[in-house]
């Protein structure tokens, strides 16, 4: 093969951040759980955050993946382990986004306001017509959405993991093919339910609007943290002496994606404002003057981050070639696209029927300090998993029938 190191190893000092990162985390949840003066709204709202944002992470890889086979690309092949060591998260994103559900269900919180049965009697004073005429979307079929998520990414998941494996042990183009016939089926799968999930998740947070680019945009941000994930791993896998054979040119693939999905996820999340703010429709622009109105800085600040700096610093060919530049500008695009779901689920879950509306909901220091606590508690989990499912297989799929043409990608 020509490969230094075939299987990969946990490093010891790698494990440990891992857990003190986790540690962190689940003292953070502690310290949030105590300290949160909403009467927990706000963090069930981060929990939310924390569960969907990596959850994506993951979807997106699954996304990629299938669609490498689906499109029969070659100079993946050498690095599809990362992609499948990245989906393996899926069932632990999925577990916390059911927690949160059925927690609101039992009405723990008030995050997603139509699931309080009392907006949907009309002798109610809470009746809300528009939702209650929604009662059929929001009702069992909701739960059915639900468990197709929850089964489908799972299975699908599941099945291209184990037909990988097989192929390591059994070299069979029946194997491949399989995988590209599921590929292509599983793309149609996640066309439909990954725009599904970002309706039920996220955009029912803000009950009385929608928007019909709003499934693309955080599609794209799924798409785009994966990459920048995946990038940074390669990276630094490389540098302990993993895959060899990933060349520059391997690597400039990896940093056109994050250059081109930045740009996607740019061109969405404007087209989806500036038409909002330009139509000037009361029951649309609702959702951008909650954002405004409270948190301005962090809206056009979250935008300009992910759009202006890998434009500006990643648009030359030999920027995509420079390991120092992709690792920098990929962790504050990854961070920042972090603050771009809280974007999408906080303002809206700060009308809770307990408490009102606080302008400071969100905003203090101490908020911000478990808040981060929270998204580093996941984020060592996260590289956990990764590196743990890394470790139970070879690092190179030795029988892939693209390898030799993987191996020798050059642009």
């Amino acid at each position: 093969m020509g490969h230094d190191k075939l299987h990969f190893e946990i490093p010891a000092k790698t494990r440990k951040w891992c857990f003190g990162l986790m540690g962190l985390g689940v003292l953070s949840a502690i310290v949030g759980g105590v300290a949160d003066e909403t009467h927990g709204q706000y963090w069930w709202a981060v929990l939310l955050i924390c569960g969907f944002f990596f959850l994506a992470v993951s979807l997106g890889a699954l996304f990629f993946y299938a669609l490498q086979y689906a499109a029969e690309v070659a100079w993946t092949a050498q690095i599809k382990r990362v992609f499948e060591a990245m989906f393996s998260f899926i069932p632990i994103g999925l577990a916390v986004i059911l927690v949160v559900l059925l927690a609101g269900q039992f009405h723990v919180h008030h995050i997603y306001h139509w699931m309080d049965s009392s907006v949907y009697d009309i002798n109610s004073p809470n009746y809300d017509k528009l939702i209650a005429d929604k009662a059929v979307f929001f009702g069992a079929f909701f739960w059915v959405r639900i468990a197709i998520y929850v089964a489908g990414f799972v299975l699908f998941a599941r099945a291209f993991r184990k037909w990988s494996l097989q192929e390591d042990e059994s070299p069979s183009t029946e194997l491949h093919l399989k995988q590209y016939r599921r590929g292509a089926l599983f793309l149609v799968y996640f066309a439909v339910f990954s725009t599904t999930i970002a309706w039920d998740v996220l955009m029912s947070i803000d009950t009385h609007w929608f928007s019909t680019m709003y499934s693309w945009y955080i599609f794209s941000g799924m798409w785009v943290t994966c990459m920048i994930f995946a990038t940074l791993l390669i990276i630094w896998l490389k540098g302990k002496g993993y895959f060899t054979k990933v060349n520059d040119s391997h690597v400039h693939d990896m940093g056109k994606w994050m250059f081109a999905i930045s740009m996607l996820w740019s061109y969405l999340w404007f087209c989806q404002f500036m038409l909002i703010w330009y139509s000037d429709i009361p029951e649309e622009v609702t959702y951008f003057k909650t954002r405004y109105d409270n948190y301005m800085g962090l809206m056009w600040g979250v935008f300009f981050a992910n759009f202006a700096i890998p434009f500006y610093v990643l648009i030359a060919r030999d920027a995509k070639r420079n390991i120092k530049f992709l690792q920098r500008v990929g962790a504050i695009i990854f961070v920042t696209h972090f603050l771009d779901i809280w974007m999408a689920v906080v303002p809206g879950t700060n009308h809770g029927h307990e408490f009102g509306h606080h302008p400071g909901f969100g905003k203090s220091l101490l908020h911000w300090g478990w808040t981060f606590g929270m998204f580093l508690g996941f984020l060592g989990l996260f590289i956990f998993i990764v590196l743990r499912t890394l470790s139970k297989a070879k690092l190179v799929p030795v029988n892939h029938p693209y390898l030799n043409e993987s191996e020798n990608h050059h642009i």
